[in-house]
């Protein structure tokens, strides 16, 4: 099933991207608003958002199901739809459907991976041990970094937009956790020069850690076997990635709280981070 999706969202995004283009084009040159425009309500709002997305690396979190952009798809499918009956383009109209669902395809298939909760995470037992390594190259234990209360975020890597928006927010509020006493641990499967790259760019004291052979993820039963996206392989990184997963544990290498979110898009603000370890009284966090 993964193999699918990795071949899918590549696919799709190349489409959505060419339709948008050609809808564009043909809306000039043809003159039919109804037809063509109707055609790029239903991909261009995507294409903008998903060009914003990797343009500005702020942007951490979608809604679930992005029901603004199925609106517009839908009045989109619709004007495009009217325009072919009153004898418009059927290459339009069938264009709109094919984007539509598409678009459907990916905010409701692709985007949820339909995870389990892993039963390597319970809350109240022990972080399972595992080795990653730091920027300086060395292979360390999971258990030299459970001497503090550590904020562990395991992210796909330095290819994913809303990863590295998350890593800014948790870097904005690095003087807060500084003050706490608080460790990040940012670990990721993907090639180490990209983790000492990120380390050198974001200047934040966290500990940036590279997860070779996806080896951690699956200890912890968060690995994503073929979860890359088809072609981001000739940047380096494995087809095997990691499920978006946050976990927080205690001086004692406890697990206090977990987030394992089951679509890719939605993830949890910096602020719950902060009320968890308010609610085991780590630290103090100005009221």
């Amino acid at each position: 099933m993964n193999i699918l999706k990795s071949i899918f969202v590549s696919v799709y995004m190349m489409s959505a991207m060419f339709i948008t283009i050609f809808a564009g084009w043909s809306l000039w040159a043809t003159g039919e608003y109804l037809s063509w425009g109707g055609v790029l309500l239903v991909t261009a709002p995507f294409m903008i958002l998903l060009s914003w997305l990797m343009v500005s690396s702020s942007i951490a979190r979608t809604s679930d199901r992005f029901p603004i952009l199925n609106s517009l798809g839908v009045f989109g499918v619709g004007l495009s739809g009217w325009s072919y009956f009153q004898g418009g383009s059927g290459l339009a109209f069938g264009l709109a459907l094919i984007g539509w669902g598409g678009f459907l395809m990916y905010a409701y298939w692709y985007s949820s991976f339909g995870r389990e909760p892993s039963q390597q995470l319970a809350v109240g037992q022990s972080l399972p041990e595992f080795k990653v390594k730091n920027t300086d190259g060395e292979v360390i234990s999971s258990k030299a970094l459970t001497d503090k209360p550590t904020i562990w975020m395991f992210y796909r890597g330095a290819w994913c937009p809303l990863c590295m928006a998350q890593i800014k927010e948790l870097v904005e509020q690095y003087k807060t956790l500084q003050a706490m006493g608080v460790r990040v641990a940012l670990v990721a499967p993907q090639p180490h020069t990209n983790t000492v790259s990120l380390a050198e760019k974001f200047g934040v004291a966290f500990d940036f850690l590279t997860d070779e052979g996806n080896a951690a993820a699956r200890t912890l039963g968060i690995d994503n076997p073929d979860g890359l996206p088809m072609g981001m392989q000739m940047l380096g990184y494995d087809s095997e990635t990691v499920l978006p997963t946050v976990i927080i544990t205690d001086t004692n290498g406890q697990i206090l709280w977990t987030h394992e979110t089951d679509n890719y898009r939605v993830r949890p603000e910096p602020d719950v981070f902060l009320s968890v370890l308010r609610e085991h009284k780590i630290g103090t966090i100005a009221a």
